[in-house]
């Protein structure tokens, strides 16, 4: 069994298994290149965000929402992960009158930090007191300065994380990139750094994100776990207005977002989100969701089960939550 996450090293219980887990002489740690952004992900440009934090745009809580309150830094933000389901809680919270929400990704704390927090503050909606400003951008999470630099913006934020299984995060995450590049390798020949060993590739991007662990010791430096809440990616397609509650009950909000504002898309097998008050049309997640995955082989399956358990392990004793990921896996 892996050891006991302690938050005090710098490098962390996580970090030491993993290099245990890597061929002899390679050193990967939280402070790696490795976390540099694939280069398929665009930057958003500042005219979308300029647009994003503008009146009328979809940037708060309701498109009606009429242009008066200030702009103000973010009292929450959604960190991460990448293809954990950060967009659908994004929408989901964004029903709530309280809540208002930039609809594009700032890239604040890793892209665009020497912008200036003026410029952050800028691209957020307006809002009146007692509303709280969010924004979401999934990099964060795997970013090594961005706990730093959110702490010295205000060491109160509250943090939300969308967690998911992280073998079919991996597949998800590659499926995006092969929608983008057909020209890519298989999943199989970029998973392993050596296949005959099977031995796991940790510094691709798709697989390193999965790491939670070794990712947490890094916020676990500057925040109190009190301040960052986990929540299910599965759950939140199976259970919304659960995972919705506990949202809601974090941020010190009323719960307004319940199951009356969602019904399951049979087609695709996601939620869709629709207020209860409101005659028209449901919010579905977009034409990019719920991708077919690829067929990947059932033994690269099986050594990225292996690879990630202890790390899943050690993730539930960090946060105190077994999001269940083995027994998800046993069960099918």
């Amino acid at each position: 069994a892996p050891p006991r996450a302690s938050n005090g090293s710098r490098e962390g219980a996580a970090g030491t298994w993993l290099r245990t887990q890597l061929a002899p002489g390679e050193v990967i740690t939280a402070q790696s290149g490795a976390f540099e952004r694939d280069p398929q992900e665009s930057s958003t440009t500042d005219e979308e965000l300029s647009r994003a934090g503008s009146p009328g745009s979809r940037g708060g809580g309701s498109s009606t929402t009429p242009d008066y309150g200030e702009k103000r830094l973010p009292q929450a933000l959604i960190i991460g992960v990448k293809k954990g389901g950060t967009r659908a809680l994004l929408e989901a919270i964004r029903a709530h009158p309280d809540v208002r929400a930039v609809g594009t990704e700032p890239h604040f704390f890793d892209r665009n930090y020497e912008k200036g927090l003026e410029w952050y503050r800028n691209v957020m909606p307006k809002t009146l007191d007692g509303q709280i400003t969010m924004e979401k951008t999934p990099s964060y999470f795997v970013t090594n300065e961005a706990p730093r630099r959110i702490h010295s913006m205000a060491k109160d934020t509250k943090l939300i994380v969308v967690v998911r299984n992280p073998v079919t995060r991996a597949i998800s995450d590659y499926t995006q990139t092969l929608s983008k590049k057909p020209e890519i390798p298989t999943f199989e020949v970029l998973a392993f750094k050596n296949r005959t060993l099977g031995l796991i590739d940790a510094s691709w991007s798709a697989i390193r994100i999965g790491i939670y662990a070794l990712h947490l010791e890094n916020w676990l430096q500057y925040f109190p776990l009190s301040q960052i809440l986990f929540v299910s990616g599965e759950r939140l397609i199976t259970d919304p207005a659960g995972e919705m509650a506990k949202v809601q009950d974090f941020l010190g909000l009323k719960r307004i977002v319940t199951e009356k504002h969602f019904y399951f898309n049979k087609t695709k097998g996601f939620p869709c989100l629709k207020k209860p008050e409101d005659s028209s049309a449901p919010r579905c997640l977009g034409k990019s969701k719920g991708r077919t995955h690829p067929k990947i082989d059932p033994d690269v399956i099986h050594r990225l089960r292996k690879f990630y358990k202890p790390f899943n392990v050690m993730f539930y004793q960090m946060t105190g939550q077994d999001f269940q990921w083995e027994q998800e896996e046993s069960d099918k």
